[in-house]
Order: C-alpha cells, then structure tokens, then sequence
C-alpha cells in the first residue's frame, strides 16, 4: 500500500534550519507530484513548495528563498529544506503525493517547532 513517512522535524531555535524527508513506497515515485504543506491548529492546509517529475518547483510566497524542494528518485525520498526558521513557522508539516493518474496522499505529518 501507499506509504508516506516524514521524517527530520523536531524543535529548532529562530533562524536555525531543518531538512525534513518523506521517504515514499507504494507506488511510482519518479513519475509523481510532489510536496510539502503545511496546516496550524484551526487554520487550513497550505501549500509550502512542490516539485513536479521533472523537477520544476513552486514555493509560497512566504518561504522564497529559505526553503529548498528536492527530490531522489533513486531512493524514492523529497525533502525540504528550510532555513532562517521564524517562530511563525512552527506547525505539523505534511507529504503530499499525486502520482500519474491515480488519487492523491497524505503523510502523517512531522512537527516543526521554532522557540528558543
């Protein structure tokens, strides 16, 4: 079955970096949409970057420039990295997956805290 596993949150002092992964299983990696989101307690699901098959990206407005996208077919892995973390920032960040013409999904989310 499909599994998305994330992986690499934890608590980080205000301007500090995390790389988070989401190692993927289940279906076919190389040909898949994929991304990173990001939802607060009472607030909606937002998009924080994507990155499509051929490694075209899309990042939100709010992370240009700090956060990086990647991806490694060979292991099946996506990554973000993000540096200059802000106390904004802290929230459960969430793998997403659309592979070729098939439904869309979701990991279990990590928690990214951003104190010091």
């Amino acid at each position: 079955q499909v599994q998305l596993v994330e992986s690499g949150g934890g608590l980080v002092q205000p301007g500090g970096s995390l790389r988070l992964s989401c190692a993927a299983s289940g279906f076919t990696f190389s040909s898949s949409f994929m991304g990173w989101y990001r939802q607060a307690p009472g607030k909606q699901r937002d998009m924080v970057a994507t990155i499509t098959r051929v490694r075209s990206t899309n990042y939100a407005d709010s992370v240009k420039g700090r956060f990086t996208i990647s991806r490694d077919n060979t292991n099946n892995t996506v990554y973000l990295q993000m540096n200059s973390l802000k106390p904004e920032e802290t929230t459960v960040y969430y793998c997403h997956a659309t592979p070729l013409r098939a439904r869309d999904y979701w990991g279990q989310g990590t928690q990214v805290t951003v104190s010091s």
